[in-house]
């Protein structure tokens, strides 16, 4: 065995016992690299957040950039990472070094730079000798792996709740771990089905009584008070309105206070921000696809008025140009948007283009299957251009029912459920024992539980219409299956 060999192979054991983003199990097959990449430069370059969090971001700019296999750049951010918490120390600041030391470690021994990776495998040492306890159990190793779970993936949204519970359980007067706490049970937790107490609610109002200048949690409890219940709407746009004045450059703010809008009905004042919002990030996908939703909002309102004539239609048309304009634009910013994809798609039905619309619903179709994503999402709109561009109704009824069965408690799963509740009425009005309604109200029936949850909190008139009809047609029909 050559002395090369022998000295990775001594080196190899200790690396695999640090607590860093190469031993976390963050896997090149979860991310959209670019996408997490692009958005964690924007956060560096706009200098959002602390010093130490900015420390943070360059620490994970460099595991990202290791996947990328550009290691002399993962190597820079890195050392900057280092250079940052060095120049703002604290009480804390050993621990905050373990990760940025780990991923350092473990980079110089992939670019065979053994002398330094050995190098800061001893300044570890030091480090861990000064604490009873494990690195695992440190609050800002497990804050920091908290941070990079929910930020790189939808994926590892579970595993950030775990390991931020576990952050807070250890130091729960630490206004960071408390937040990163608050937002993970937000990304977890159905927004069509939460009630005034739920664990997010909860903890995001905790956030802010620690944090009062905390406006990224204040918008999503503004957000999910919204979805929660009506009677709570004057305190949601209080809370959006407070978040706007305290932060009226944030991009971030910016984007979710226009989604606020959108959702309860002012789509011009959501537009109006959200173009403020594109003027700072001009490349976010995730504001061109929510510019996009208002555009699809004000044609669905046209559409709903009076019968149009030549002049409504032209206009109902040019908002529909633009809501795929919007799309064209956040699908080409955003690798693997898949529901930006499948709305795109979607729309090209509606403008009669149903080749190119059907072209891409199977490209999304693939992508979401390749990075096993939101496949569900595909079928339910999928099933929508079936009914309604293409009129094949018994096309629509398999997209609808995969939708459903893949995902019952989703929104998607709950709107298929609904629109097959409508075609199985439709049929046993004029056949009471047409086999194909008795096989949707089978299936739906089986996942009857499911969909209570999901229409149990909804201020939805037409959700409880359809709620209500189901629990009837579900009496009086006999359920084949």
């Amino acid at each position: 065995m050559s002395e090369m060999s022998s000295i990775q192979e001594s080196l190899q054991p200790k690396l695999d016992q640090l607590e860093c983003h190469f031993t976390w199990d963050i896997k090149k097959v979860d991310l959209v690299l670019t996408d997490v990449l692009n958005r964690l430069e924007g956060q560096v370059k706009m200098g959002l957040g602390r010093e130490l969090g900015v420390a943070r971001t360059h620490c994970s700019l460099g595991y990202l950039e290791f996947l990328l296999e550009h290691k002399e750049g993962a190597l820079t951010h890195l050392l900057k990472s280092e250079t940052l918490i060095k120049e703002n120390p604290g009480e804390n600041c050993d621990k905050t070094l373990i990760v940025t030391y780990g991923n350092l470690a473990w980079i110089n021994y992939h670019m065979k730079n053994y002398s330094e990776c050995e190098s800061y495998l001893m300044k570890l040492q030091k480090i861990n000798e000064t604490f009873p306890t494990q690195s695992s159990s440190v609050p800002e190793v497990l804050g920091e792996k908290g941070w990079a779970y929910l930020k790189f993936s939808h994926k590892y949204y579970d595993r950030a709740v775990e390991v931020f519970q576990k952050a807070v359980e250890l130091d729960p007067e630490n206004s960071e771990w408390n937040a990163g706490y608050a937002k993970a049970l937000y990304r977890i937790e159905p927004g069509t089905s939460c009630t005034v107490d739920s664990p997010a609610i909860k903890q995001l109002r905790l956030t802010i009584d620690d944090n009062p200048d905390d406006n990224a949690s204040r918008i999503l409890l503004g957000l999910k008070l919204l979805f929660c219940s009506k009677k709570l709407m004057d305190e949601s746009e209080k809370l959006m309105v407070t978040a706007l004045n305290g932060s009226p450059e944030d991009p971030h703010v910016i984007r979710y206070v226009g989604k606020y809008f959108r959702n309860q009905g002012s789509v011009d004042r959501s537009i109006a921000l959200l173009m403020k919002a594109l003027e700072i990030s001009p490349d976010s996908g995730f504001i061109h696809h929510q510019l996009a939703m208002c555009y699809k909002t004000k044609k669905i309102n046209l559409q709903k008025e009076k019968r149009l004539d030549r002049g409504s239609q032209t206009e109902v048309n040019n908002v529909r140009n633009k809501c795929i304009y919007y799309l064209e634009k956040a699908t080409s910013l955003k690798a693997n948007f898949i529901i930006a994809m499948s709305e795109l798609a979607l729309q090209y039905g509606e403008k009669g283009e149903l080749s190119k619309a059907d072209s891409l619903f199977q490209r999304t179709f693939k992508t979401a299957r390749e990075k096993n994503d939101s496949v569900h999402v595909v079928h339910c709109f999928y099933a929508e251009f079936q009914q309604y561009s293409n009129r094949c109704e018994d096309l629509a009824i398999r997209h609808y029912e995969e939708c459903f069965k893949m995902n019952p408690h989703s929104s998607e799963g709950g709107r298929s459920a609904k629109k097959l509740m409508i075609i199985a009425q439709r049929c046993i009005k004029f056949k009471p024992d047409d086999w194909k309604a008795n096989e949707i109200l089978g299936l739906i029936y089986r996942n009857f539980e499911g969909t209570k949850s999901y229409l149990a909190t909804s201020d939805n008139e037409e959700d409880d219409e359809y709620h209500s009809n189901l629990s009837e047609c579900l009496k009086g029909c006999t359920i084949n299956g």
